[in-house]
Formats: structure tokens, C-alpha cells, sequence
């Protein structure tokens, strides 16, 4: 657990796994989506370490073990809290691969915006990032509806109360491709996480601040071009973004292949871990 110095309400909670044998080809930054948690990461935290890397997967402020506070939900705001529990609590300084899935794709670009010097690779996706043609096309779509609910002030957090596990598991089952991927222990845990005061608030807050980081990420666009590192759009063969990530990594990655985990929906660490380990380890090492 990381307390920030600066206010002691922010605690940020991680797992992480070093290499069994103690050698070190780098680090690994993991950045879970939502509605999850570092646990997204179960299936494939020891294989990458096993690989050589140690590997780092934290809860980003508001969501599993970490403080809730009532503000602070902007990508740049978490992705600035990741980069101090890296180099301030973990004393990291070599540069390290950043992988963000869903809420925390958007995370990896703010943080490879911000911190570039600090990222040796970047891999993201399954979002549609705030500032992209696709974010502004879909956003109000029905295929993304609780982009929309989400936003709105304080119902949310009324419907949704005394029925969080069945509204988890709609979004566990409608993207989905691999219906075994989320057990019934599974549920059971994020059923559990998600009904701790203030949770699924702090879950709505991440997507009432869409805009504001709409417009951090063209100023950064702008002002500092696209993100010069190499960059992978990771995606579920099965996804509903599987058609448009690369054109939309394309708007702001200089350097962009795409990567596509088969037989996976949205869901890829957790319904194809082997699969996305080793796209993982393809794209890092290549």
C-alpha cells in the first residue's frame, strides 16, 4: 500500500511479482479497467514475471483496495498517481512497459503523454479515448449507453445499489466471448469490492471527467504531437472495437502496430491469458 505524502487520503494498493530466478529484464506497469481491479491481472502476473519482469498491478485511485476520494478521477490525475507510487514509494528509474485495458488504456496514453521519458513501450486499448474520432462517434451510441448513464449526477449510484453484482455481470457477459472467464468466486470478489462505500461512485466518476480528459489529450496532441514511443493497440479478436482501434491509435501514436488477441472479447487478460501474455512478451521484447 502507498500512502501519498501530499494527502494522506490517497492510498494506492498494488500486487506485484518479481522473477523467481532475480534476473531483470525491466518492469511492467499493468492498468486495470473497469468495472475491475488488479485482480483483472490474476491469470497473468506470474507468467510475466516468470519471464523476467518484475511486475506491477495496482488498484488506480478509487477503485479495489484504494481510497475513494470524491474527486480526482481525470487520466491525468491517475496516471500521475501511478508514475509517484513507481518512482517515489518503488524508487523505480529505469523507463517501463506500460499495458492499459479499458479505463486503463486511457490511463497508458495520459501517463506515456505526460511521463514519456519514464515509458519504454506502451500497449493499450478496448477504449475509446476521449479526443478520437471513434470517442466522438460512439459515445452517445447505444453499443456504449453507460457512457451516458454514468454522467449522470447521483442516479446511478441509486439504481445500481443492493444490485451490483447483476450490473457487473451484464457488462461481463455482453462483452465477452469466453463465457468461462468470470467464475462464480470471480463474481463473488467484485461483487464484494464494488459494494465498499463509495465504489461504484468512484467508478461513475471515471467517466464523468471523459470530456475534461478530451481535452487534456488534444492540448497534449498539440502542443507536443503524437506519442513518440512504440506502441502496441492490444484488442480482443471478438471485441466491438476490434474494427477501429488501429485507425484510432493511429490519431495519436507516431509509432503503432496492432495486436489482436484470438478467440477473446473485451476481456483479453482474463478470457485468453496465455494468448495475451505472449502478445505481451512478442511485442516488449521485439
Amino acid at each position: 500500500m502507498y500512502l501519498q505524502q501530499s494527502d494522506p487520503e490517497i492510498r494506492i494498493h498494488y500486487v506485484e511479482a518479481n522473477p523467481p530466478d532475480g534476473t531483470q529484464k525491466g518492469t511492467i506497469l499493468l492498468i486495470h479497467g473497469f468495472p475491475e481491479s488488479s485482480y483483472q491481472f490474476r491469470h497473468v502476473l506470474g507468467p510475466l514475471s516468470s519471464a523476467g519482469y518484475h511486475t506491477i498491478a495496482p488498484d488506480y485511485r478509487g477503485a479495489g483496495y484504494s481510497s475513494r476520494p470524491t474527486t480526482g478521477y481525470t487520466k491525468k490525475v491517475l496516471a500521475t498517481d501511478l508514475h509517484d507510487l513507481l518512482t517515489k514509494h518503488l524508487h523505480i528509474t529505469s523507463p517501463v512497459h506500460i499495458i492499459g485495458h479499458d479505463i486503463g488504456g486511457m490511463i497508458a496514453h495520459a501517463y506515456a503523454s505526460l511521463f514519456p521519458s519514464d515509458v519504454a513501450s506502451l500497449i493499450w486499448g478496448e477504449c475509446p479515448l476521449p479526443g478520437t474520432t471513434i470517442y466522438d462517434d460512439w459515445k452517445h451510441t447505444p453499443a456504449l449507453w453507460h457512457f451516458d448513464f454514468h454522467c449522470v449526477p447521483d442516479l446511478p449510484e441509486l439504481l445500481v445499489s443492493g444490485h451490483e453484482k447483476q450490473y457487473l455481470k451484464h457488462f461481463y457477459d455482453r462483452l465477452g466471448q469466453n463465457p468461462a472467464a468470470f467464475g462464480e468466486e470471480d463474481l463473488r470478489f467484485y461483487e464484494t469490492v464494488f459494494k465498499a462505500p463509495g465504489a461504484m461512485r468512484a467508478g461513475f466518476e471515471l467517466y464523468r471527467v471523459f470530456e475534461v480528459d478530451k481535452v487534456d489529450n488534444l492540448r497534449w496532441l498539440r502542443e507536443k504531437g503524437k506519442v513518440k514511443i512504440r506502441a502496441m493497440i492490444l484488442g480482443g479478436e471478438g471485441s466491438l472495437e476490434a474494427l477501429k482501434s488501429i485507425s484510432m491509435a493511429e490519431e495519436v501514436d507516431e509509432d503503432v502496430v496492432e495486436g489482436v488477441v484470438e478467440g477473446s472479447g473485451h476481456w483479453i487478460a482474463e478470457e485468453q491469458p496465455e494468448v495475451f501474455t505472449r502478445q505481451v512478451l512478442e511485442f516488449i521484447e521485439g
